[in-house]
């Protein structure tokens, strides 16, 4: 059963605008305008935007360090997300998090912190609340393959099916995790073969194709409003450039990125709304709809100000100032 035409627009205008998203942020991290690292997801936006796009506002999201897309689509204004990697004041976390912790609340996205395989742990939080509040939100957390070789995967799983948590852990097998090809790394053909052992159902699903993402989601959705506990869901897709931007990524042989580039997740779509009557001119002005965003978005990042260095010692404590004694004579 195909997505409708209406929809599948919506969701080619979601992975356009996030690729140009990243783009931008490739750009201006090379230039040296962001702080810090930055992990790009180039590649990968349809097992991103099918997978925020199958749930609703109120499920759970806990995004993973190569989250952009993910982030920018649960609900929080591109602008926001954009001025947070750049560190300014006027980011969703008031340039306090960068492009790895971003955060928003009022949509549900959970955020993300550099301890690989600690969101896998904590989504069970979210996840035991809809079970003890009788609701039906689901909890979506993102993970990778390297992720999976921690020894929390394991406890998560294995508490969430034994309460029968809603968690839907999407695995994106974008084949490395960091240089490291991920049969070199795991016995299994398959990643979602390791649910087996603790009897719950999994899936392994084209990655690059957003019809099959949204339905294979939308269907571990049900199942988790119903009651049925968790499901694991591995996409198969590809991160175009090295681990972070800047890694020349000269671990992968020859030929490899550019078969997974003829398996573009954008490249794909357009063709089969093409296939489906929508027009060029249709599709060229969805384009150039998300370039003005993302064009916007730039701007607003780049005219705002820097945080204020009088402000670095807010939002450390809960309800608690930390005491500046720096002017404070010995």
């Amino acid at each position: 059963m195909g997505l409708s035409v209406k929809r599948l627009t919506e969701l080619y205008y979601d992975m356009y605008s996030i690729r140009r998203f990243e783009e931008v942020i490739e750009k201006y991290s090379a230039a040296g305008e962001i702080p810090g690292f930055v992990h790009l997801s180039i590649g990968q936006e349809a097992a991103q935007a099918g997978v925020v796009g199958a749930l609703k506002k109120s499920d759970y999201k806990f995004p993973d360090h190569r989250g952009h897309g993910a982030i920018c689509l649960c609900g929080t204004e591109k602008k926001l997300v954009m001025a947070e990697i750049f560190g300014k004041a006027t980011g969703i976390n008031k340039g306090r998090g960068g492009s790895m912790h971003v955060n928003d609340l009022t949509c549900r996205n959970m955020g993300f912190n550099g301890i690989q395989g600690s969101t896998v742990v904590t989504c069970l939080g979210t996840a035991f609340a809809s079970l003890y509040n009788k609701t039906d939100d689901v909890t979506a957390v993102f993970m990778g393959d390297g992720t999976l070789g921690e020894g929390t995967c394991h406890e998560s799983l294995n508490m969430a099916a034994t309460w029968k948590l809603p968690v839907i852990y999407c695995l994106l097998n974008n084949q490395y995790a960091i240089s490291t090809h991920y049969r070199e790394s795991h016995p299994q053909q398959q990643l979602a073969t390791w649910a087996k052992g603790y009897e719950v159902p999994s899936e392994v699903v084209d990655g690059n194709d957003i019809e099959a993402v949204v339905e294979a989601v939308e269907k571990a959705a049900v199942r988790a409003r119903k009651g049925e506990g968790p499901t694991v869901i591995e996409f198969m897709t590809y991160r175009w450039q090295g681990h972070f931007a800047g890694d020349p990524a000269a671990y992968r042989p020859d030929g490899e990125l550019e078969m997974w580039q003829d398996k573009c997740p954008l490249k794909k779509t357009r063709s089969d709304l093409l296939s489906r009557k929508v027009s060029e001119k249709e599709l060229k002005e969805l384009e150039d709809k998300a370039e003005q965003e993302i064009q916007d978005a730039l701007d607003f990042s780049l005219n705002s100000p820097e945080p204020a260095p009088e402000d670095a010692l807010k939002h450390i404590y809960a309800d608690f100032e930390v005491e500046d004694w720096s002017c404070r004579e010995n």
